[in-house]
């Protein structure tokens, strides 16, 4: 659950909060771990960026994570922070850009693991007639905490999706697979299906 919510401060400057609330199901890695579904680590970006941006789009500013998981095995128990950023631009049919976020461990409890991740995302979209598109967004990540084995999560796809509306709301669909190049030893999945909806809620001019 990803809110994505612009604000103006200004003639000059936009804040953009960008909320993710994820809801996780856990199977049951080894006998006797059961499995777990609830809510994991909310995590909160804010993007400051120019109200009327030139031909690269971006934005700058702190992401935050909160312990808000419902079960130990669904988030880290630790408070973290750290910097992000976010860029792109748009070449005819063609939008290309990335995000970039790393957030180190502040407070929590102790007996956890500690938290040094890096995420970064890129995303190449090419649209096509009728609301369709062409996708690929894989989401990499570094467990800077981890040995050099176990650091890297690298899945590499892609898929297509489309934006219509359904009376006056748009909506934006899409479906993209991803085979995992790199990951740790013995665990995450190979494979990685993404189904995505996004309700879009244009500012009225």
């Amino acid at each position: 659950i990803q809110p994505v919510v612009p604000f103006k401060l200004n003639e000059d400057w936009l804040l953009i909060t960008r909320t993710i609330a994820p809801l996780i199901y856990q199977p049951e890695f080894y006998d006797g771990q059961g499995s777990e579904f609830g809510l994991g680590d909310i995590s909160l970006s804010l993007f400051l960026g120019p109200s009327e941006p030139g031909e690269v789009i971006w934005g700058a500013g702190p992401v935050f994570t909160f312990p808000t998981a419902s079960d130990e095995q669904l988030g880290t128990e630790k408070w973290s922070a750290g910097p992000a950023a976010v860029a792109l631009t748009m070449k005819g049919p063609w939008v290309f850009g990335g995000l970039i976020q790393n957030v180190w461990d502040f407070a929590g409890d102790n007996d956890r693991a500690d938290v040094n991740q890096m995420l970064f995302q890129y995303f190449i979209n090419y649209n096509l007639p009728d609301g369709w598109y062409l996708t690929s967004s894989p989401i990499i990540t570094a467990n800077w905490e981890a040995n050099n084995d176990n650091t890297w999560t690298v899945p590499f796809g892609a898929g297509f999706g489309r934006l219509f509306r359904i009376g006056k709301l748009p909506v934006n669909t899409q479906v993209q697979a991803f085979y995992n190049v790199e990951k740790p030893d013995d665990l995450g999945p190979d494979w990685t299906l993404r189904f995505q909806v996004q309700c879009l809620f244009p500012k009225s001019r």
